[in-house]
């Protein structure tokens, strides 16, 4: 008996914490690796042909730029290596492009027991589409809120009742104003996701007088859209709401449908600034792995970049305008978009990593 307290005692001066023999871990578990820290994830969704050193997509300015010196394998995921930078702890992915390959990704990387992602703040920064009654191409946007557009009941334009604004109807309802509006969330899926608001806003205030790069091409492409005075004017750092769904859609009257389908699901208080494919993936794989305790999704902020417009100038047809950026002559503001995504991005993305000791436990708010 003396020699096991002696023993103890010597345990406890090495400053070993005394643990019963019977309730003592279990060798793999005392010998697990150490989780890699991660401040702030990046979520691109592609990119172009290598990782470095040719034309960029979302992705490369990142790796570059940040810079993201270490490889990791991305097991899960379309892309299937991630890049990270070990003194500011940040962490970056290329998800793939579309809902299917951002919900696979993200669930592939928050399951990843290499990391502990309770903390972490996730900044997706992609490029988009931009409503010309709401801003320019080459416009950085803060999304307060994603709707998706993506999950409705559909009937054909040539057999939509006359007195009905298009084909799109609630999953839940029967008519395009269905009243009283379905519930957001329900067994078809979720209908709309608002960020953090102090969050959403403390990056707007951190990065709205940023002046962005405007040139000739996109001067000449913005001049085209007479009658649209947000359209006409240089780009810059926005806040608006984004609409979400797979099928990239054209058009002034899908615009229209657009603006309504996001006023009818956010009760007139939203306004439609963006349309892209992922954000209501990267949201639902965060919602639902925020239930296991895994992340926090108010720790989460979209940032969206106008590459082109999502509807034709005056005198140009629906079918000329996807003819263009099929070809991919519509896109004048691609790589300024793609460099304004890093440029505001990355602001908000050092602040956050730079000063852990401030954000790691309180999350920053505007006003505060």
């Amino acid at each position: 008996m003396l020699k096991r307290l002696l023993a103890l005692s010597a345990l406890s001066l090495c400053g070993t914490a005394l643990v019963a023999p019977a309730f003592s871990l279990p060798a793999a578990a005392e010998s697990s690796p150490a989780k890699i820290p991660v401040r702030v994830v990046v979520v691109t969704t592609f990119e172009i042909g290598k990782d470095t050193g040719d034309t960029p997509g979302e992705y490369q300015n990142w790796i570059e730029k940040l810079p993201l010196s270490q490889t990791l394998p991305a097991p899960g995921t379309d892309h299937e290596v991630m890049h990270y930078n070990p003194e500011l702890q940040v962490l970056a992915i290329a998800s793939g492009e579309g809902p299917q390959h951002m919900a696979s990704a993200m669930t592939a990387l928050i399951l990843d027991p290499r990391f502990d992602l309770r903390h972490s703040y996730f900044v997706l920064a992609g490029i988009a589409g931009i409503d010309p009654n709401f801003g320019t191409i080459g416009s950085a946007v803060w999304a307060p809120r994603v709707i998706n557009g993506g999950l409705a009941h559909l009937i054909d334009p040539r057999e939509i009742p006359k007195d009905w604004p298009d084909g799109f109807t609630p999953v839940q309802g029967s008519r395009p104003d269905q009243s009283p509006r379905p519930p957001l969330h329900s067994l078809s899926g979720d209908m709309v996701y608002t960020l953090n608001p102090g969050l959403t806003n403390w990056a707007y205030g951190l990065t709205r007088s940023i002046s962005l790069p405007d040139s000739d091409g996109m001067k000449q492409s913005r001049a085209r859209y007479r009658g649209y005075a947000p359209a006409q004017k240089p780009p810059s750092v926005m806040i608006g709401d984004t609409i979400s769904g797979e099928t990239f859609w054209v058009g002034k009257l899908m615009n229209r449908w657009a603006e309504r389908w996001v006023r009818y699901w956010t009760d007139n208080k939203g306004v439609m600034a963006t349309t892209a494919e992922e954000d209501i993936a990267f949201c639902q794989a965060l919602a639902l792995q925020a239930k296991a305790g895994r992340v926090d999704p108010d720790r989460a902020l979209l940032l969206r970049t106008a590459s082109n417009f999502d509807m034709p100038p005056p005198g140009q047809t629906a079918a000329q305008l996807l003819s263009d950026e099929a070809n991919e002559k519509g896109y004048s503001a691609f790589i300024p978009s793609v460099n304004a995504a890093y440029q505001i991005g990355s602001v908000v993305v050092r602040e956050l990593a730079t000063h852990w000791d401030r954000y790691e436990n309180t999350i920053p708010s505007a006003g505060k």
